[in-house]
C-alpha cells in the first residue's frame, strides 16, 4: 500500500514538473559551415578586397577565397556558369556581364567560387508537456547566411555577386488545440530526441 502511494506521489510530482515545463530539456539544433570566418561581417571583409579584372587567384588564396585554402568553397565549370546566369532560351550570352562573356569565351579556363556561409541554432522553448505532446510549440531560429560567387577568366577575377543576412532573427508560434491528435507522426521523433540529450 505505502509502495502505491510512493509511485502516486512520484508520478504526480513527474507530472507537475512536465506542466511547468524545463526549456532545458527541449531539442535544440545547429547548423554552421567550416569557414575561416566566424562571423557575417569578417566574410564580408575578406569578399570587399575583391576586384574584378585585377585580383588574381593567388590573391584569393592569401583571403582565404580560394578552395584548396578554405573548406565548403565549391568550384563551378563554365557549363555550370552557363547554368547560373542563363537558366533560359529567352537569357542570351549578350544580356550578361562583361566579366562574365569573357570568361564563357574562354571555356576551359572559366570557372567560379561559390562560398555558401552559414552559422544558425534553433532553439525550441517554452513547456516541456505541451511542446512534446504538439500542443503548443515555440522556437527561436538565429545566426547568419553568406553567399558569394567569383568569376574568374584564366586565373583573373572578372566578376563578382554576393547576397545574404547579417542577422537572422525568427521566432516561430504554432498551436494546435487537438495536440497529438493533429500531428500523431511527430510524437515518436520528439519522445526519441529528448531520450537522446
Amino acid at each position: 500500500m505505502a509502495r502505491q502511494h510512493f509511485l502516486f506521489a512520484l508520478s504526480s510530482i513527474c507530472f507537475i514538473f512536465l506542466c511547468c515545463g524545463c526549456s532545458a530539456m527541449l531539442p535544440e539544433s545547429r547548423s554552421s559551415v567550416e569557414s575561416s570566418w566566424g562571423s557575417f561581417e569578417q566574410a564580408k571583409l575578406a569578399f570587399d578586397k575583391v576586384t574584378p579584372h585585377n585580383t588574381t587567384s593567388d590573391e584569393l588564396a592569401k583571403l582565404g577565397l580560394a578552395p584548396f585554402v578554405t573548406p565548403n568553397i565549391k568550384i563551378l565549370s563554365y557549363l555550370d556558369i552557363i547554368k547560373r546566369f542563363m537558366p533560359n532560351a529567352s537569357i542570351t550570352k549578350a544580356d550578361m556581364d562583361q566579366g562574365i562573356q569573357q570568361c564563357l569565351d574562354t571555356k576551359d579556363t572559366c570557372q567560379a567560387y561559390e562560398i555558401n556561409l552559414h552559422k544558425l541554432k534553433n532553439k525550441r522553448y517554452g513547456n516541456v508537456f505541451l511542446d512534446l505532446f504538439h500542443f503548443k510549440r515555440k522556437s527561436h531560429k538565429y545566426g547568419w547566411n553568406f553567399w558569394a560567387l567569383i568569376v574568374l577568366s584564366n586565373d583573373l577575377v572578372v566578376y563578382k555577386i554576393w547576397s545574404g543576412q547579417p542577422k537572422v532573427d525568427e521566432y516561430l508560434y504554432r498551436k494546435n488545440p487537438l495536440g497529438p491528435l493533429q500531428e500523431p507522426a511527430g510524437l515518436a521523433t520528439d519522445a526519441a530526441v529528448l531520450g537522446t540529450l
